[in-house]
């Protein structure tokens, strides 16, 4: 176990690319280049307020010291980090937006784990970036705790994803505009150490094609794969590689979607090349169950990210990764076709996860037609996404009444479904329950796979919100029990929280909507 301020690091990316190695952190454009170097700016007074034990356990990582505690605020550096902001571009809403990077993160270095595997560790929030363009580079408390808890939450969901070793206090107000309004206050500020083996976006790629800088393009997908995909060699690399992010990115959204996240602001730029759930800002999960949801304020016009889109934006961006890596190949045709295989592995994988979300023993074709009813039904009822699942779960054989199947799903309703709609429950149970006496795993092995798909605890806004207000007025009790529920989401040990969101959480701002500063 090595303490933060100690480790030997490694700095293979800016070894490895061009960059602009003047340290001055005026916003400007870099072309040419793939990342400036940057230093923390300092901050005054780093307290740390999490660590997550298990995330530094893996990683070897000492708890942390008083000097850590300083390099994880931002006002202390090791001796072999090489600190840098990366040079990206992206599609925002659809639309081109051109030269982005790292505006309010910093990467520090690579941590090398055991095994011989790395791991880049980011602060995010730890001052201005040639990238910050109009903004300070600072984080608030709010959309730190926020992406420290869900990050390491969709860990313990199963979901692929970043992780966050730490989250500090900085002792500085930040000015923030919530929902671009004109209401702009002073919030305490925060900084996240973001950890994953790379922080690569699909823009890391699209900066490059977009200004013909071929080689530049050329080297860093050769070191992606070397680095990233050992595995795949060969004339036909570049193909491979981008299947395999296909499936990784098609799968990613099946686990999304599993749990009932919604990530809120899908832009390419906020898509890792690994697979991975990658920058949590107006994230939310389902309360009540809506495909057409989007907790993002900015995205209300258009609800291009909503919970039910999110397969086909995340189609969308892989065709936007795919034209950027398309300028390295004489025919495209391959890469078309790779980009094709989406469908297949997307839904080949969302039915056996639904199969599984219902507890049956494999998902056939027969069963497509009852997973679409269970959407119909969902989607006009509207219940507790979460909750349906278990009270699905714990549902008696001999249920058949339609007073008592809805009385049974009475935890769930936010509107208790009536005429048809309890028509559509029944008729919906009925299919299912038959289609249960086909199950050839017994009763205990139905409801361990139930179990294992179906989380019990999620990181609701409003439990978020209430335990960002708790630790802006100095009481950490409800942050601490969120911290615990999380790590074991899928028991019943945390079940004080195991209900609804209540009425006043519904149109409450950082509740039920939020905006990409948060």
């Amino acid at each position: 176990m090595q303490h933060l301020s100690e480790g030997k690091y490694l700095n293979e990316f800016v070894t490895h690319f061009p960059g602009d190695h003047s340290g001055n952190n005026k916003p400007r454009q870099t072309p040419g280049m793939l990342y400036s170097t940057v230093a923390p700016t300092p901050v005054q007074a780093p307290a740390l307020l999490a660590w997550s034990e298990a995330l530094a356990d893996q990683l070897g990582i000492a708890p942390p010291n008083e000097q850590d505690v300083l390099l994880l605020g931002g006002n202390a550096l090791a001796p072999t980090m090489q600190p840098y902001a990366a040079c990206y571009a992206g599609h925002q809403f659809g639309n081109w937006a051109g030269q982005l990077g790292d505006g309010r993160a910093i990467t520090l270095g690579e941590w090398p784990a055991s095994g011989g595997s790395t791991y880049e560790l980011q602060l995010k929030g730890a001052g201005p970036t040639p990238y910050s363009r109009r903004a300070d580079g600072r984080a608030v408390l709010r959309s730190s705790v926020r992406e420290y808890l869900m990050s390491e939450a969709m860990h313990y969901l199963g979901v692929p994803t970043t992780r966050a070793l730490s989250l500090v206090r900085t002792g500085d107000p930040v000015l923030r505009d919530m929902f671009y309004n004109g209401n702009a206050q002073y919030e305490p500020g925060a900084i996240v150490m973001r950890v994953a083996p790379t922080l690569l976006r699909f823009g890391n790629f699209e900066m490059p094609a977009s200004r013909q800088e071929t080689a530049n393009l050329q080297a860093l997908v050769d070191w992606t794969i070397s680095r990233y995909y050992p595995h795949i060699t060969g004339d036909n690399k570049i193909i491979d590689w981008f299947t395999e992010v296909v499936e990784r990115t098609a799968k990613m959204i099946v686990e999304w979607l599993r749990v009932g996240f919604v990530h809120g602001v899908m832009n390419t730029d906020n898509m890792s090349i690994l697979g991975l759930t990658i920058d949590y800002g107006p994230y939310s999960m389902l309360d009540d169950y809506d495909p057409n949801f989007t907790p993002n304020t900015t995205d209300l016009p258009g609800r291009r990210y909503a919970f039910g889109k999110q397969s086909a934006i995340a189609k969308w961006n892989l065709g936007a990764l795919g034209g950027a890596i398309a300028t390295l190949l004489d025919d495209t045709e391959p890469l078309i076709a790779a980009l094709n295989t989406y469908d297949d592995v997307f839904w080949k994988a969302y039915y056996e996860m639904m199969g599984r979300k219902l507890g049956l023993d494999e998902t056939v074709q027969q069963d497509v037609q009852l997973i679409t009813k269970l959407e119909q039904l969902l989607a006009g009822t509207k219940p507790d996404y979460t909750i349906f699942f278990q009270l699905l779960a714990q549902l008696p054989a001999d249920l058949d009444n339609r007073d008592a199947i809805v009385q049974h799903f009475d935890a769930a309703f936010y509107q208790q479904p009536a005429g048809k709609s309890a028509e559509a429950l029944q008729s919906f149970l009925k299919k299912y329950t038959e289609r249960l006496g086909h199950n050839t795993r017994n009763a205990a092995d139905k409801a361990a796979t139930m179990r294992q798909a179906n989380p019990r605890f999620i990181l609701r806004n409003y439990l978020l919100h209430r335990a960002i207000e708790e630790l802006e007025g100095g009481s950490d009790t409800l942050f601490r029990q969120l911290e615990a529920a999380m790590k074991d989401p899928y028991s019943t040990q945390h079940d004080e929280f195991f209900a609804r969101r209540p009425d006043w959480a519904a149109q409450k701002a950082g509740c039920s909507m939020l905006s990409c500063s948060s």
